[in-house]
């Protein structure tokens, strides 16, 4: 019966991770967000206006997040040099958890520290990961619930899509 029931939920996460997508999302303006940054100063999201931000919702012990991690530092590199930004924001957990698992993840992308869970609500994060890109103007345009590579072509695309806008 226990292995019945443990095929049953890694079956229920594989479809979760088969089945998420980037989605067009209502647009309205991006919740405020100012956090603190891991080994640096706090981060206002309204720093970034002018640029397309992925902001991504993670928990260390978090296997899709984990998954997803590499992919998006790959997209930062590909993305260089355009107006383009990822936040990593932590939910939760203590800067050294953190700090271990970016010695085995490293990212070239700040990672923000909501040690509260103060910015799950009005971002309407209800499991890790979420993640939402909010275009130049600040507004929320895309969503996704669950993990993707987000350096493949069709990701990529909608993105730089975004990124072209005036």
């Amino acid at each position: 019966m226990k292995s019945w029931v443990c095929s049953i939920f890694l079956a229920l996460l594989a479809m979760q991770s088969w089945a998420a997508e980037l989605k067009t999302v209502p647009m309205r303006p991006a919740p405020a967000m100012m956090l603190p940054v891991l080994d640096a100063a706090s981060m206002d999201l309204k720093q970034l206006h002018g640029k397309v931000v992925l902001v991504n919702f993670w928990a260390v012990w978090c296997p899709p997040c984990r998954k997803e991690m590499p992919s998006m530092t790959r997209l930062m590199t590909k993305l260089s040099g355009k107006p383009f930004a990822i936040l990593g924001v932590n939910e939760g957990e203590s800067p050294e958890e953190i700090r271990a698992f970016l010695k085995q993840v490293p990212v070239n992308f700040p990672i923000l520290l909501d040690t509260e869970g103060a910015y799950l609500k009005p971002w309407q994060v209800f499991a890790f990961p979420t993640s939402y890109v909010v275009d130049k103007q600040g507004r929320l345009r895309l969503g996704l619930f669950g993990s993707i590579e987000w350096d493949s072509p069709e990701t990529v695309n909608e993105l730089e899509k975004l990124i072209s806008e005036q």
